[in-house]
């Protein structure tokens, strides 16, 4: 059985104020990562700021940036100088109007590798992002570099398992998940573990059901709404699963961390194997989901 071991990085951080301040901090981080071996890193969604998503603002749009720009030209430097494929989540200015959650994946040599576009927009309380952002119009297609072919999805495409299922079936070598999710802080505890344990399920069975590895990198902290409501805790836990679901390693919930994990590539195969789901998929049976509803 052929094996591949990757090092992996998921760089779980608050909001640090500004730009400039979480793209400094980010150099730090993935420096770290890399002096760690890691050869693939995956940032959290928007890395850039704050979840601004909370409110709809016409203000917010001043914090979009075309794609090539100048967060990419730092972030392509950035991989560049530590011979990593980097993993980044940016809000994308494509034109006058028009606005995407993008994420854009690095090359070790600092080029563009591919981008995806989030495909799934909820609007939430809270998660007002239908005002902002454009569904994405490229495609679940995993972006092709050194260390494999990336099935890169973004937050809310979690919940949807067609989405994971395409990017297996396109040949994904793992799902990476750059995601900002979190509780309202005034939720019953047993409401937050619901939510936070129905997350990790829902990461768990795209892994098993497609057999593939899953990074999942999410934001910490509080940030407060600017309506006046109790703002979002987001609740960490970035976390590296195994083709079974099994958890290779996961972050706390509240602290920033570097969180570096070992990924045998090899195990997918040996998995699909002995479970083998997409040989027994009945692809003449399915017609039926692409209707909105079976009424």
């Amino acid at each position: 059985m052929n094996t591949k071991s990757l090092t992996v990085a998921l760089v779980q951080d608050r909001d640090h104020g500004s730009v400039e301040a979480n793209l400094a901090n980010i150099e730090a981080r993935v420096a770290e990562a890399a002096g760690r071996g890691a050869k693939l890193v995956l940032l959290q969604e928007l890395h850039n700021g704050a979840y601004f998503c909370q409110h709809e603002s016409t203000h917010e749009f001043d914090r979009a940036e075309p794609i090539p720009g100048p967060s990419t030209e730092r972030l392509g430097a950035l991989a560049k100088k530590h011979g990593v494929v980097l993993v980044s989540s940016l809000f994308e200015r494509r034109a006058a109007g028009l606005y995407h959650n993008t994420a854009v994946v690095f090359e070790a040599d600092g080029s563009i590798a591919g981008k995806y576009r989030k495909m799934h927009i909820p609007d939430d309380p809270g998660f007002y992002e239908k005002f902002y952002f454009t569904p994405g119009d490229l495609g679940f297609e995993p972006i092709n570099t050194s260390v494999g072919r990336l099935g890169v999805l973004v937050c809310w495409d979690q919940w949807y398992p067609e989405a994971a299922r395409l990017m297996a079936l396109a040949g994904a070598d793992l799902l990476l998940y750059p995601t900002a999710i979190g509780w309202d802080p005034d939720d019953a505890q047993d409401e937050k573990d619901r939510q936070r344990g129905a997350w990790l399920l829902s990461h768990r069975g795209h892994a098993v059901a497609n057999g593939l590895p899953v990074l999942s990198c999410n934001r910490i902290g509080h940030e407060p709404s600017p309506l006046g409501a109790s703002g979002i805790r987001f609740w960490g836990s970035s976390h590296v699963l195994g083709p079974q679901g099994e958890f290779i390693a996961e972050a706390g919930t509240d602290g920033a961390e570097v969180l570096i994990a070992k990924v045998d590539l090899g195990r997918s195969e040996q998995v699909r194997r002995i479970w083998p789901f997409l040989r027994d998929r009945r692809i003449d049976a399915y017609q039926d989901l692409l209707r909105r509803y079976r009424d």
